[in-house]
């Protein structure tokens, strides 16, 4: 066990299940309430294949991912890989930018979940009232996450059951009731004049998030075994929830391209108001799920970078009663909850967009290197060499030069700002203790 290790003060209480629930949380958040109707008017009737592909495109980029995590027993994740193969500095900006593509992704959310109560209750949307909610989320989130990482495990795993019955009830209510049709429609081919490109850039996106999954290693039982295990189960499950969704929507919904709410759509027709009404209750416990592990697992970040010596000693420390990284959580809380009440979900959700794929090549870019001197003690070992994380250094650039100047500027910004913070916290530490290095 190696000396940053050793720093590690919080309780290993994650085995598999709590991985999964993260990388399936992570994952299925907002976006395939939406989805349906971008896809088939991009795609048409080969759409669920985009999906398919989809998940194989992502594949390499979490494959990464898997074998790095098997390889590392401490807090940080990609800050962690980054630091092995490439120096502190650059392990910094993989922290930061991971942390701030959470807390903006985190603030959207927020905002949908106020936006999805504003179904029942319009006021919701409103002013102070608003803002209240806001608070009551990010604030009541913040709180279970800091009484202690159990606690948050089992919220996550309520919100997820929640999530998934009202997912997979729709998928099998609309197979018992139309049968061999939810696959009539089904193509192999694209059709002429479809925007493939589009629609995988599209797509592709509601299987990010899985990487926040990696970040409590330090609260892993068993790392290299869990982690690997956690995120491919993770990955399958959801592409195959989302192919199943898509067929049975289009097949509900034959205009599901022209919805402005798809799954509200399909679930007022197989079940009416009620139907439509359970799904909105999904929609809350999805953005709920989503909300929960991104409050367990990005502080954490904040808290490894702390212990690193990248950010100041106060994110670093550790409750003496709960055994959770306080400081760090109720920091989070407190910026996702500033940024929500200034943000609108399509700005935020927007914004998120290039640092999570920047962060995809620079782990990617780690493997062969921590390969080198990880290998022989075990783990996860990806066959065919470097070819793998080729492969998703080149899907992640792909899709960059598909994405907005807007994801661009703002990723540049915050490297920028990164670099100062990394500077001013090394010489503020070197003022305080010359001799340290």
């Amino acid at each position: 066990m190696s000396a940053r290790d050793l720093q590690e003060k919080l309780p290993r209480s994650l085995g598999t299940w709590a991985i999964w629930l993260l990388v399936v949380n992570g994952m299925v958040g907002a976006g395939i309430f939406g989805l349906p109707s971008g896809a088939a008017k991009l795609a048409g009737d080969f759409s669920p294949v985009v999906f398919a592909l989809c998940a194989l495109l992502i594949l390499p980029v979490l494959l990464c991912f898997a074998e790095l995590a098997s390889y590392f027993r401490s807090t940080g994740g990609p800050a962690r890989y980054a630091t092995e193969a490439f120096g502190p500095f650059v392990g910094f900006q993989a922290g930061w930018i991971f942390y701030i593509a959470r807390a903006i992704a985190f603030s959207a959310n927020s905002v949908l979940m106020v936006d999805s109560i504003g179904y029942f209750w319009p006021a919701a949307t409103q002013g102070v009232t608003r803002i209240l909610l806001l608070a009551l989320i990010c604030g009541g989130l913040t709180l279970v996450n800091v009484v202690g990482a159990v606690r948050a495990v089992r919220s996550l795993a309520l919100l997820t059951v929640l999530k998934f019955a009202v997912l997979v009830g729709l998928v099998l209510v609309g197979v018992a009731m139309l049968g061999g049709e939810v696959v009539g429609s089904l193509s192999f081919r694209p059709p002429a004049g479809s925007d493939m490109g589009a629609a995988v850039v599209l797509l592709v996106y509601a299987y990010v998030g899985f990487e926040q999954a990696v970040v409590p290693a330090g609260e892993a039982r068993n790392p290299a075994r869990d982690m690997p295990r956690g995120l491919l189960l993770g990955l399958a499950a959801v592409a195959i929830l989302y192919v199943l969704i898509q067929l049975v929507s289009m097949a509900v919904v034959p205009d599901i391209a022209a919805s402005t709410a798809p799954l509200l759509d399909v679930a007022a027709v197989l079940l009416g108001p009620v139907g439509a009404a359970l799904l909105m209750l999904g929609v809350v416990a999805s953005v709920g799920g989503n909300l929960v592990g991104a409050t367990f697992t990005t502080p954490r970040l904040s808290y490894s970078l702390a212990l690193d010596g990248s950010l100041p000693p106060w994110f670093g420390r550790v409750h003496a009663r709960f055994l959770t990284p306080a400081n760090s959580i109720l920091f989070f809380g407190l910026l996702s909850f500033t940024m929500a009440v200034f943000g609108s979900f399509l700005w935020l959700a927007a914004s998120s967009v290039m640092t999570r794929l920047l962060l995809y090549v620079i782990t990617c870019a780690a493997v062969p290197r921590v390969r080198a001197s990880h290998r022989a003690a075990g783990g996860f070992v990806l066959p065919l060499g470097p070819l793998i994380p080729l492969l998703g250094i080149l899907a992640c650039i792909w899709l960059m030069l598909n994405s907005n100047w807007h994801s661009v500027l703002l990723t540049a910004i915050f490297v920028v700002l990164g670099a100062l913070l990394y500077v001013i916290e090394r010489r503020r530490r070197q003022r305080a203790a010359p001799e340290w290095r």
